[in-house]
């Protein structure tokens, strides 16, 4: 005799699972109103985080309260248009900002903590310092990684870092920065790291821990991956594909806490 069928587990259950589009019915030919309404309210929400203004004075503040020295800077993306339409503009600082970093870089360092703005600096006002107040205390961890200076970006892209890093003499660079928004994630925040910043290096000689939000990672899992990964990468002197994110095989069974109501 045939073992029974399992159990079918109606489609709907997927939506307790994931944040993404599934299982929404419909109504005739169409989706549901209700279905229409959330669509039309999140792709407004993440056309919002993309023009978000950077509200760079309150960053500055409560970082500067971690006891860290903070410097700002810009590209030369000096309006949302531009940075839009040339993402090149982003990946440069202006000139003042170059000369800003030049006068106050010293000794090299091991680490240089980037935070732009991105595609959302919603996600860097939501994020940015929670993650670096899980991140130190790793970081000062036995075999202290420095950071030497922290620097906030407007008008940043990634590769805004690698200018950045070369400049100060960092060894590491990690640049935090918001993410491009998704219709379910317009605050998502990504951990970009690169050894031997310079410019020209390409994403493939970078890690990537992405998807920090509510939904995503957690600050305290985010931490241990990058702090992880800052460790491996200064003392392999590698990041990008050549160095492999095997920091799960280390992490405890269970990371972090809830996320904050």
């Amino acid at each position: 005799m045939s073992d029974p069928a399992p159990p079918r587990r109606p489609t709907l259950d997927l939506r307790a699972f994931t944040p993404a589009r599934v299982a929404l019915g419909r109504s005739g030919a169409s989706v549901p109103t209700r279905a229409l309404l959330d669509f039309t309210l999140d792709h407004a929400r993440a056309r919002d985080a993309v023009h978000a203004a950077f509200d760079v004075p309150p960053l500055v503040a409560d970082l500067s309260a971690l006891g860290l020295v903070v410097t700002e800077v810009r590209s030369r993306a000096v309006e949302r248009s531009d940075y839009l339409r040339r993402p090149d503009l982003g990946r440069q600082l202006d000139a003042g900002s170059a000369e800003l970093l030049a006068r106050g870089a010293s000794a090299p360092c091991q680490l240089a903590v980037v935070i732009g703005d991105g595609l959302s600096a919603a996600a860097v006002h939501a994020h940015a310092v929670a993650l670096l107040t899980c991140l130190l205390p790793l970081l000062a961890a036995d075999g202290a990684v420095a950071i030497g200076r922290v620097v906030v970006a407007s008008g940043a892209r990634v590769a805004l870092g690698d200018e950045i890093g070369t400049i100060l003499g960092a060894h590491m660079v990690a640049m935090l920065i918001g993410e491009r928004p998704g219709l379910s994630a317009p605050d998502s925040l990504g951990a970009y790291l690169t050894f031997a910043p310079n410019p020209g290096r390409t994403d493939a000689e970078r890690n990537c821990v992405s998807n920090i939000h509510h939904a995503g990672l957690s600050y305290d899992e985010a931490a241990f991956k990058i702090a992880w990964l800052v460790r491996e990468g200064l003392a392999r002197k590698v990041t990008g594909v050549a160095l492999k994110d095997e920091s799960a095989d280390r992490a405890p069974r269970r990371i972090g806490t809830a996320w904050p109501e």
